[in-house]
């Protein structure tokens, strides 16, 4: 703290802007620890719920059990899009479901366009991470060069380059790098690890689109 409180005007702003930096990313990581675990833990709730039921309607008056899963905005879109499908469809040819309205088409257009406003939720503020993990480390260089360029000064005003003339402007120079370290680092680990996290997430998602459709084909082709 008092190689801090006695840096120069220049290293505190760097200083006080990792600091800024540091406190979003942990709020961030937070924020996303719990978004992810509790998107995990419901989609695995919901799949054994999905297979244990026989019936679309009866899962979709359930789905509010789990509305932190992503898979359950998967199976409301495509759900609301195939009842669409089969009122239009029954309206036109008396029957239950056809595949001449493009119905699978459509189902799984709209699958498609949930697990990409899906992935875009889990995604987001994760930049931010990236951006602190990659720009905190050159902050700090940045802070740490102003600070060894205000010590060499300070030798040339004094004339005098002994350790004790020199020491106090170079801890004080490097202290805004290792600032920087301490923001970064946090920030790539919890990128890496929310972004593999994700991934297998979308995985899910993948699989539950597949396994709906079949699900929505088999069901046309007993029509």
């Amino acid at each position: 703290m008092a190689i801090i409180l006695g840096a120069g005007i220049i290293v505190k702003l760097v200083l006080l802007l990792l600091l800024s930096f540091s406190i979003v990313s942990w709020t961030i990581i937070l924020f996303k620890f719990f978004q992810v675990q509790r998107a995990k833990s419901e989609s695995e709730r919901f799949m054994d719920f999905f297979w244990k039921s026989k019936r679309f309607d009866a899962i979709a008056s359930q789905v509010d059990r789990f509305t932190n899963s992503p898979l359950t905005v998967l199976f409301n879109e495509g759900y609301s899009e195939l009842k669409k499908v089969v009122e239009t469809d029954s309206k036109s040819t008396g029957s239950a479901l056809s595949t001449d309205l493009g119905g699978v088409e459509n189902v799984s257009r709209a699958l498609r366009r949930a697990t990409n406003s899906e992935i875009t939720r889990l995604e987001k503020y994760l930049t931010f991470l990236a951006t602190t993990g990659s720009t905190s480390p050159f902050i700090g260089l940045f802070g740490t060069v102003w600070g060894i360029m205000t010590a060499f000064e300070g030798i040339g005003k004094t004339g005098s380059a002994s350790l004790a003339v020199v020491a106090p402007g170079i801890a004080e120079a490097l202290i805004a790098t290792a600032i920087g370290l301490v923001a970064a680092i946090p920030a790539v680990m919890a990128y890496n690890h929310f972004q593999h996290k994700i991934r297998v997430l979308i995985n899910e998602m993948d699989s539950f689109t597949t396994e709906f459709l079949n699900i929505v084909q088999r069901n046309i082709a007993g029509k």
